[in-house]
């Protein structure tokens, strides 16, 4: 891996009154923008540096709005706090403006006597014996922090398969911060799934992002984590894509749905 680890990249974040402020290196763009996992990562980190004692992260919205680039002031708001729950707004302005806007959702555990999970992994190939997926061409930039495996699935521009793609993946540093930071910017690393029916390269911007945390504990032992990503619609110009990442024992640890804008 070359230039800015992940690490690096947290590390540098500096607390500017109320807000952090960090400046974006060229090796995490996509094009001429943070790709949305980042912009969700350093709004959460931001909100989490911000408040004390926040119960864990339950859900969260990520509206990506503009351009993020060059200096980014993220500036967390807390909009409610009660004995459980926690409510913190997040916006992400960039040199061009504002980028993206988040709205987190933190609740304490408690007792219930409800206690299931029903989303298994897909019985799919090891790491070892999948093959390698972002080693082609036309990946973006950001893409050289990752390491990825197709394990089931297609590859973008492959028309004749359906479009749905799951991936090993991990972070190409083996100094990352514990805790869910680094998930949420992994968990963002895959293109969109409809990509895979295209004739063609093309742009695609994601527009909106919901993610459900499905476990307190996001801890993979390998660093490697398996991604789902299938799109269920695509017309007019947008795509609406189902996600779910499990960590390396089949464990769900997030739930998401994302809205991408296509341009073919």
């Amino acid at each position: 891996m070359s230039g800015t680890s992940f690490q690096q990249l947290l590390a540098a974040m500096a607390k500017v009154d109320n807000a952090f402020s960090v400046t974006l290196p060229d090796d995490w763009l996509q094009g001429r923008t943070a790709y949305g996992g980042l912009s969700a990562a350093l709004c959460y980190e931001a909100a989490l540096r911000a408040s004390d004692d926040l119960p864990p992260l339950r859900s969260a919205q990520f509206a990506f709005i503009g351009p993020a680039v060059g200096e980014l002031v993220v500036t967390p708001t807390l909009l409610r706090r009660g004995k459980s729950a926690a409510f913190i707004g997040v916006d992400l302005i960039g040199e061009a403006g504002m980028a993206a806007r988040a709205l987190l959702c933190f609740g304490a555990e408690r007792p219930s006597e409800q206690a299931y999970l029903d989303i298994p992994a897909p019985e799919v190939p090891t790491v070892d014996d999948s093959r390698d997926f972002f080693n082609r061409n036309g990946v973006p930039g950001f893409t050289q922090h990752f390491r990825g495996r197709l394990a089931q699935g297609a590859t973008p521009c492959t028309p004749d398969h359906e479009p749905d793609m799951t991936v090993w993946l991990r972070h190409d540093d083996d100094e990352l911060p514990t805790g869910l930071t680094p998930v949420i910017a992994l968990a963002d690393a895959l293109p969109p799934a409809s990509m895979i029916k295209f004739s063609k390269g093309a742009p695609v911007s994601t527009m909106t992002w919901s993610i459900d945390i499905l476990s307190d504990h996001a801890v993979s032992e390998s660093g490697w984590w398996l991604l789902r990503a299938v799109s269920e619609q695509a017309e007019h110009g947008y795509s609406s894509q189902a996600m779910t990442l499990w960590d390396d024992k089949g464990r769900a640890i997030m739930a998401a749905r994302q809205t991408v804008a296509i341009f073919i």
